[in-house]
């Protein structure tokens, strides 16, 4: 309705400008579904342009601890393959996290080694157990969430490391 009600105002009438009258210039109905059907298509592609995927893959190494996939102490974490993820998405991964010391420890963890190095500026990680304590022989399951911007650009693939450190206290 709101298309087809501009299309009569553009026909029927006389804008003023100054005083004077001026005559707008008649657009015809093709002309103008031709202009909508390019604005679709310019909105699909654009659309299509900012929704693509990235496929990466993480090493994990610990320092301190021993990681795993289960809590069962079964199957050591070497690399984290994310996936797919669109701008604006994030995937999470769950591990355990193991103190097989003789002390008690406390969790941290960070990232390293990005390739490309600007992929910091548009992707994070991040966990839910820094500064957790774990006795020896503990485990805790730990999940790693990584979270790519919605604003990225230029970045496909990406790698880093990823550092598990259990600190003696």
């Amino acid at each position: 309705m709101f298309i087809w009600s501009t299309i009569m105002f553009i026909k029927t009438h006389d804008l003023p400008l100054s005083g004077e009258k001026m005559a707008m210039q008649r657009l015809s109905l093709g002309a103008l579904l031709a202009i909508a059907v390019v604005g679709v298509i310019a909105s699909a592609l654009g659309a299509l342009m900012a929704s693509y995927t990235f496929n990466n893959t993480a090493t994990v190494r610990a320092v301190g601890v021993s990681v795993y996939w289960y809590s069962n102490r079964t199957s050591p974490v070497t690399a984290i393959d994310w996936g797919n993820i669109a701008p604006g998405g994030t995937a999470t991964k769950t591990i355990y996290v193991c103190n097989n010391g003789t002390l008690p420890i406390t969790l941290s963890m960070v990232t390293e080694q990005w390739s490309p190095t600007t992929a910091t500026n548009y992707i994070t990680l991040n966990w839910n157990c820094t500064g957790q304590v774990l006795s020896p022989g503990d485990v805790i399951c730990a999940a790693l969430t990584l979270s790519v911007s919605q604003s990225i650009s230029g970045i496909t693939s990406f790698s880093f490391n990823i550092v598990i450190t259990g600190t003696e206290q």
